[in-house]
């Protein structure tokens, strides 16, 4: 299988550096670089990548605050001169994490783990069964783990949800839950028909919401903002559900 990559850094020698690594392995095709989160983020909309190559500290948008803002995302393999960022690269599900300058082994190494990851996940959908298969019912809870126990969160409870760095905190009618997860991944487990990120530190319960006021949302007596870069999606929600 050919693996389609796209590279993201604002260092054109650091471009160059994966260009010419890529174009020694045939499994590889390098669909374009970009040297900006804004840039990279219009290719994904425009092409299929498999695997992209992501720097961290970039302006504008960092990488990892570029991934909070992808709901559907590739493999990643964050390139970088920091190591201090290598926890929360890998709590991002990372394929790796190489450090600049990048040798040759450690980019193959890496790469063939992300070839791995995508054979194992083609294999699964050539074994899935052929005949057509009633869609899954929704759930309508979830389960996190905090406080060292696993506890049920009904959706119907959920008021917001707001992201502190590697955690997140989940307010229901009735508590706080602070729990050891990404936003990517909380966004996951969410159903996108009753929630919706609305920043990057924000996912609200579009059930819950009281009042839209300009830049922002209340519920109950919180006022969430809506991020720039959410807010077109949101508005979109608001049109389609006919609110004037």
């Amino acid at each position: 299988m050919t693996i389609r990559c796209l590279a993201v850094d604002d260092e054109p020698l650091a471009l160059d550096i994966i260009e010419s690594y890529v174009s020694k392995l045939p499994f590889l095709k390098l669909v374009k670089t970009c040297s900006s989160a804004t840039e990279a983020m219009q290719v994904l909309q425009e092409e299929q990548i498999d695997l992209m190559f992501l720097d961290i500290e970039m302006p504008e948008l960092t990488g990892i605050q570029f991934l909070n803002i992808l709901k559907h995302q590739p493999l990643i393999i964050f390139t970088t001169a920091y190591p201090d960022y290598a926890l929360e690269g890998f709590n991002q599900d990372a394929v790796d994490y190489l450090l600049k300058p990048i040798p040759f082994d450690r980019f193959l190494k890496a790469v063939t783990k992300a070839q791995e990851r995508l054979q194992r996940s083609a294999s699964k959908t050539v074994e899935a069964p052929a005949a057509p298969q009633q869609a899954a019912p929704e759930h309508d809870f979830m389960f996190v783990k905090a406080d060292y126990k696993t506890i049920r969160v009904d959706f119907k409870d959920v008021l917001w949800i707001e992201g502190l760095k590697d955690y997140i905190i989940i307010q229901t009618k009735d508590q706080k839950i602070i729990t050891l997860l990404s936003m990517n991944k909380m966004m996951e487990k969410l159903p996108d028909t009753k929630f919706l990120r609305v920043h990057r530190s924000f996912i609200a319960s579009l059930q819950k919401i009281d009042s839209i006021e300009k830049s922002r949302i209340r519920i109950g007596s919180k006022e969430i903002p809506i991020g720039e870069v959410y807010k077109e999606q949101f508005l979109k929600w608001v049109e389609e559900n006919n609110i004037q």
